[in-house]
């Protein structure tokens, strides 16, 4: 079967990386970003070295209707989907108290509705090919909170649940569905924190770093493959030993 996977916000970071791994397992690939389509062709390029098919489509994934149109042309150039890897995230971070509604509905809309609208499309076309491989990219923030982060731990936490549920309806169709909850990754993300609370971060986590984002896409990786069979409805940390 043609490995085909749709891999949202993988046009830095954790999503590259995973787009990138996907590739050299021998998955064609789609890089979506919201609006740096230059910045996906150079991780397209990388993907094709390894001899696959990479498309760089630049939509928002909180849009249902752009997910609906893109999910289309996915499938007219390269086929309907087998892996998708809902890993688009936003932070808009502040207390509770000072968060306002606007900073509240961006971050759930796109990185915790985006999953529901992705996974909804591309399910319904994994159901009729009785094959698909789901991960989802969850926090560990959403499994312990955050303070400062009410938004993005109830989006990431919310991840956690959708994908048990979903887990539960798709396993029939021989779709598995699993999230992956990192802890602190060399990211854009996490290169603007203060080397004190880096410094603080570290001696909280058992391997005293941070991870790359290689090692995340990893697991990602595992998960996508026919390997992880039997392996479905999970949440794995991937977070180095950490202690909050």
């Amino acid at each position: 079967m043609k490995q085909i996977a749709i891999v949202t916000g993988s046009s830095r970071g954790i999503g590259a990386a995973i787009a990138e791994n996907l590739a050299s397992q021998g998955v064609h690939v789609v890089i979506n970003c919201r609006s740096n389509k230059e910045q996906g062709e150079l991780v397209a390029e990388k993907c094709r070295a390894y001899g696959v098919e990479a498309l760089v489509l630049p939509w928002d994934v909180a849009d249902f209707a752009a997910c609906e149109a893109n999910v289309k042309t996915v499938t007219e150039k390269l086929g309907a989907p087998t892996i998708l890897v809902n890993n688009a995230g936003i932070t808009q971070d502040g207390l509770l108290m000072r968060m306002t509604e606007e900073q509240f509905d961006a971050v759930i809309d796109t990185n915790l509705k985006s999953a529901f609208y992705m996974t909804k499309l591309c399910s319904s076309l994994m159901m009729k090919a009785r094959y698909g491989r789901i991960i989802n990219i969850s926090s560990v923030a959403g499994v312990y909170g955050n303070a400062g982060q009410a938004n993005y731990a109830a989006a990431k936490a919310g991840i956690i649940g959708f994908t048990k549920a979903v887990a539960k309806e798709l396993g029939s169709r021989n779709i598995t569905v699993n999230a992956v909850a990192p802890g602190f990754v060399e990211t854009d993300m996490t290169k603007d924190l203060g080397d004190n609370i880096k410094e603080a971060a570290k001696g909280n986590i058992a391997l005293k770093r941070f991870a790359q984002p290689e090692e995340i896409a990893a697991l990602v990786g595992f998960l996508a493959s026919p390997t992880a069979s039997y392996i479905t409805a999970q949440v794995i940390l991937a977070d180095g030993g950490m202690a909050l």
